[in-house]
């Protein structure tokens, strides 16, 4: 569940003054910021859901109780969301990566069993197995003129 609520839009904007305690003006204004952006109906009127309701309360709250200006808070919120998409890259790439080592690791075992295979294949009849003298290769060619 989203701790920041629905993303429904549902509320005019009258209502969502009323929610959240502030003037309908000051919804516009943080609209036209950018701070708070709610959907739209069909004739273009404000739909607030109430995910824009909470995210009203806390620029509030962070207004009057943490005297942080608007453009201060549009900064704070743009890190939030920026923070969000991040963590959820972050977990998007941790779960690639667990799905490419049990890929990695399910490989190695069908590498080990095929090599088993084949050293079975290759040892001589009596199951010993004999070990390969290395030898010395000496290779010769023509001299040249002028060498």
């Amino acid at each position: 569940m989203d701790p920041f609520g629905d993303d429904t839009p549902v509320y005019v904007i009258s209502v969502a003054a009323q929610l959240s305690g502030l003037h309908p003006q000051t919804l516009r204004t943080y609209d036209r910021m950018g701070l708070v952006s709610p959907g739209r109906s069909a004739g273009r009127g404000r739909r607030y859901s109430m995910r824009d309701i909470v995210m009203l309360r806390e620029i509030q709250r962070l207004s009057q109780e943490e005297g942080i200006n608007l453009a201060g808070i549009k900064h704070i919120l743009e890190l939030q969301r920026e923070n969000v998409r991040l963590h959820e890259e972050l977990d998007r790439l941790r779960r690639t990566a667990e799905d490419m080592a049990g890929e990695l690791e399910s490989t190695r075992a069908v590498a080990a069993r095929l090599a088993q295979l084949h050293r079975d294949r290759t040892r001589p009849p009596g199951g010993e197995l004999v070990p390969i003298r290395q030898t010395s290769v000496v290779l010769w060619r023509q001299r040249s003129e002028g060498e």
